[in-house]
């Protein structure tokens, strides 16, 4: 059964487009639960075809009341920018293209794309022109590659093959990181064989950043082979380890430096809030994330190596059966990513920058954080007190002083609820907070102000 694929794709295209035209004003949690949708979707399974416009109407019926608004201007849940209308696009044709992003001769317009973005990405990031970029699927899977990069350079220097011989009888390794690192750091330790006993955790300043006199002091007690982790952008505060005096300090000790920047990578890009990330080109590897701050679809990470050859090595994979594959010369697409049977991801990606340019990215970032600045100032005045420096573009409040922490659940349940915006909540210094992060293109002041409003019901009402 063959259907009209322009006439299937249209009215695709026009479902989606008619819920991104709205989802700025409808109400920003799901109208359904979990539950109800797989009821809707759920049954057993006919025996007979059905007519893929019918399973189109049936998916857009069912799905759209349990869509939360995360491609809105008042989704502050996580650090979820939506995607650009030039990205969507992109994405919409990256699918119809169908295209294997494994290497240069399967999927040469791939290829291309992710070459010409990544190019692109280490000039805006301040990352070296020479370093190779991987496509993967977001900060997990960088975080893991450039952990597995680490491992193998620092037992390499210590005599060790790695990839031959494994890690039974292998020199110890040692992580060193943040008290405060993202939890990607510790399930990439699990899943590289290194175990959470491996992580030697590094105190933070009051903002969140690393220490710099205590990773000295931690970096001095032995002589291991040792992996530091930097960070920039913490997932609570949005502070940045001070980077231009951590990584000359880690390579005082033949360390190799990965740089966790899902999202305060992206402070690169603007000249208002490059110094966060003064000395970042001195890393070894870096990860980021396409689909936070750049506004692409997801998913979309990105895993950078300052020496190519290394991050193949490392990453390769080849079979006889892959055309393309094996090449000794140079890198191909599927020599830096875990996977090889993998979407076309540099198409929206290309067209998010060609549709930005260098200003717009520096303007987005911009906003976001000055939104995020406002955010902070219309709850406080209406009485919450706000736990961290606002430097980027996460805030974290609370209600009832710099200790009233009991409602904070209750009021983020009331705010959910509500549906005017969607935030979520944390722990950071033993304080539950409401964590609020400013990342889509499309927030403006007016969404900012009517969702403060609504937080401060809440509190109100949560008493």
């Amino acid at each position: 059964m063959r259907s009209d694929l322009s006439t299937l794709f249209g009215r695709a295209a026009a479902a989606a487009a008619d819920y991104r035209d709205s989802v700025g004003v409808r109400p920003v949690r799901p109208d359904a639960d979990a539950a109800t949708v797989e009821k809707a979707l759920g049954g057993p399974l006919q025996t007979e075809p059905t007519a893929a416009e019918v399973v189109l109407e049936e998916l857009v019926s069912a799905a759209t009341p349990g869509l939360m608004g995360t491609a809105g201007p008042r989704f502050f849940g996580f650090v979820i920018g939506g995607a650009s209308p030039a990205a969507t696009a992109a994405d919409l044709l990256a699918t119809g293209w169908d295209q294997c992003a494994y290497n240069e001769v399967l999927a040469p317009a791939a290829a291309a794309a992710e070459r010409a973005a990544g190019s692109w990405l280490k000039q805006l990031l301040g990352l070296p022109d020479t370093a190779s970029s991987g496509f993967v699927t977001g900060a997990q899977a960088a975080n893991t590659v450039g952990l597995a990069l680490g491992r193998h350079a620092v037992l390499r220097d210590a005599g060790w093959d790695v990839e031959r011989d494994g890690l039974f009888g292998a020199p110890a390794i040692r992580i060193v990181a943040s008290e405060e690192r993202h939890a990607t750091i510790d399930r990439a330790a699990r899943l590289l064989g290194f175990g959470l006993s491996a992580i030697e955790p590094v105190p933070a300043a009051a903002n969140g950043a690393i220490s710099v006199p205590h990773l000295r002091r931690v970096l001095a007690e032995t002589d291991r082979p040792t992996v530091v982790c930097l960070q920039a952008g913490n997932v609570n505060t949005g502070a940045c380890d001070d980077l231009a005096e951590a990584i000359p300090v880690a390579k005082e000790h033949e360390a190799w430096v990965h740089v966790d920047g899902a999202f305060g990578l992206w402070a690169a890009s603007s000249p208002r809030t490059a110094h966060l990330v003064e000395g970042v080109g001195l890393a070894d590897s870096w990860g980021t994330d396409a689909h936070k701050w750049l506004n692409v679809p997801y998913d979309s990470g990105l895993a950078f190596c300052r020496d190519p050859e290394l991050h193949r090595l490392v990453m390769h994979y080849s079979a006889s059966y892959l055309t393309g594959s094996g090449a000794t010369s140079d890198y191909v697409l599927g020599d830096l990513t875990p996977e090889s049977s993998r979407r076309a991801r540099g198409f929206a990606v290309w067209a998010a920058l060609r549709e930005l340019g260098t200003d717009g990215v520096a303007a987005l970032v911009d906003r976001c954080c000055d939104l995020a600045r406002r955010m902070a100032e219309r709850l406080r005045e209406g009485g919450a007190t706000v736990h961290n420096e606002v430097v980027l573009n996460q805030v974290l409040v609370s209600f009832g002083g710099a200790d009233g922490t009991a409602h904070t659940d209750e009021i983020i349940e009331r705010v959910q609820r509500d549906g005017t915006c969607w935030l979520g909540g944390t722990t950071w210094r033993g304080r539950r907070l409401i964590r609020i992060s400013v990342s889509n293109a499309t927030t403006t002041e007016a969404d900012i102000d009517v969702s403060a409003e609504a937080i401060l019901r809440a509190a109100s009402a949560a008493g």
